[in-house]
């Protein structure tokens, strides 16, 4: 049942974890500790709280390349619902990122989707969350493409392709994910070039793999075989529309359909980057 206490706003605190992962845990979200930590050390957020000091509300933004910003964990306690807690602090994101001038770019689920479109987010592109709790076949080498761990001198061709995908160099981001889920940290050569890289995290209720991005057809699926030689399920995995030899690969391994996202922009016509190239993404919360 719904609180009739008042609320007020206040801002998120990276020394207090508990409170966001409660939030998550509510919403059925995959975020665990390290999640919250890094998304409070490359942006900010702000929450609602009873005065008792429970957290019923949050929201967070993350700033890439001074452009543009992800609007990010739009989080409600299910009892506080349609309050209008979620569009208040919407609301107080997007003045922030007005007044800095950068792009609100956010990846909505399909309940958070009107609320958005009423906000003046406009659709660009989709993706999906795929689970895999067993393996169905077994994983192999691709022809055409060498998979191998990522190794430092492979940073700086990382970040280009990246940038190219994403519309903006995020490298506090990508080495974050490369020391969270080493395993998954790999890249495609084709010719003595990298074409192509994966990197993964993990997290609360499965190990999550993206990005994966990927200039070469072969290197796709092979940096997907490459990490379930290395990574044991639970993983979820966001596969872009625009992929769909990716996602039929993923569901022959076991991958199962989840649910829906769709990457809306306000403001632009567009999301910045070459979504052709980008197969799989970090994840909704973090673009």
């Amino acid at each position: 049942m719904a609180s009739s206490e008042p609320v007020c706003e206040q801002t998120l605190d990276p020394g207090r974890l508990e409170p966001l992962l409660a939030l998550s845990r509510a919403a059925g979200w995959n975020q665990n500790e390290a999640d919250w930590r890094l998304m409070l050390e490359l942006g900010r957020g702000w929450g609602l709280a009873r005065p008792d000091g429970t957290l019923v509300a949050s929201t967070l933004v993350l700033p890439y390349g001074g452009r543009f910003a992800w609007v990010s964990m739009v989080l409600v306690l299910p009892e506080e619902r349609r309050r209008g807690h979620a569009s208040r602090l919407l609301r107080r994101a997007l003045s922030e990122l007005q007044a800095r001038r950068l792009t609100p770019i956010l990846d909505a689920t399909p309940a958070g989707r009107a609320v958005y479109a009423r906000e003046g987010f406009r659709d660009t592109w989709g993706f999906a969350r795929y689970a895999l709790h067993a393996p169905r076949l077994a994983a192999a080498a691709i022809p055409g493409a060498e998979v191998r761990a990522l190794a430092d001198a492979d940073w700086p061709a990382i970040m280009e392709l990246d940038a190219l995908a994403f519309g903006a160099r995020r490298e506090r981001l990508l080495r974050a994910l490369a020391l969270r889920l080493p395993a998954a940290a790999l890249v495609a050569e084709r010719a003595a070039r990298i074409v192509g890289f994966l990197l993964g995290r993990d997290a609360r209720e499965a190990r999550q793999l993206g990005p994966l991005v990927s200039l070469a057809p072969e290197a796709t699926p092979a940096l997907l075989a490459g990490a379930l030689a290395r990574v044991s399920p639970p993983l979820f995995i966001d596969i872009a529309d625009h992929a769909p030899a990716l996602r039929a690969r993923a569901e022959e391994h076991g991958f199962i359909f989840q649910r829906p996202f769709t990457r809306m922009v306000r403001g632009d016509d567009h999301a910045p980057g070459d979504p052709r190239i980008m197969m799989a993404v970090a994840g909704p919360e973090l673009g």
